[in-house]
């Protein structure tokens, strides 16, 4: 006589959060860096972009797809993207693909792609509210950032709105190294190590 059992295996995956906010803070920093004129140049940024910014978040957006998270999934992912769109950008304007590409930016589309990713920020500010107040912070000062962007780029108060963006990424980067430090470290030692504070639980 023939048994059959079934075996239900269950795979566990590490949260990948810490990963994608650590390659969060590490490109705000240096781009903040430029933006408030401490650097100067695009050409040392490109790699944090790419690397930092877009393949840290992408590989934080896969494994969270792994783990059925369609928030973490939804914002590393559209932020990874964010910056390899950034860096391409970046690599446009110092004429890396010719001067004929180049010669023919105009940077108002950054603007209306900056005011798409201000809309993507705002609604998943609403979700960050239901995940802890760390995450609800970055995604405020990432609503900043898109609306510094935004303005500046159309010219509009330009001083006041550049500075507004500037000091916004900064505010995102160390709020993100927080964020990537809590994410280790309370998984580390299973428990609260570091705070990061309880969901607004306005909405569920």
């Amino acid at each position: 006589m023939n048994s059959t059992e079934t075996k239900n295996v269950n795979i566990t995956a590490a949260d990948p959060s810490a990963l994608g906010l650590f390659g969060l803070a590490m490109v705000t920093l240096v781009a903040s860096s430029q933006k408030l004129g401490l650097t100067e140049g695009l050409s040392y940024a490109i790699p944090w972009a790419i690397f930092l910014g877009a393949f840290a978040q992408l590989f934080a957006c896969i494994n969270d797809s792994k783990r059925n998270n369609t928030f973490g999934t939804t914002a590393f992912g559209g932020y990874a993207f964010f910056w390899f769109a950034v860096a391409t950008t970046w690599l446009i304007k110092l004429g890396f693909f010719g001067d004929a590409l180049a010669l023919n930016a105009d940077s108002k589309q950054l603007g209306f792609a900056f005011i798409g990713y201000l809309i993507f920020s705002v609604f998943m500010t609403v979700g960050a509210m239901e995940t802890h107040k760390v995450l609800f912070i970055i995604f405020f000062l990432i609503d900043l950032l898109f609306l510094g962007l935004s303005l500046s780029t159309f010219e509009i108060a330009p001083d006041l709105t550049h500075k507004l963006a500037a000091y916004s990424e900064l505010g995102i980067s160390l709020v993100s190294f927080y964020g990537s430090a809590a994410a280790v470290l309370n998984a580390h030692f299973g428990k609260e190590f570091i705070p990061v504070g309880k969901p607004f639980g306005i909405f569920k």
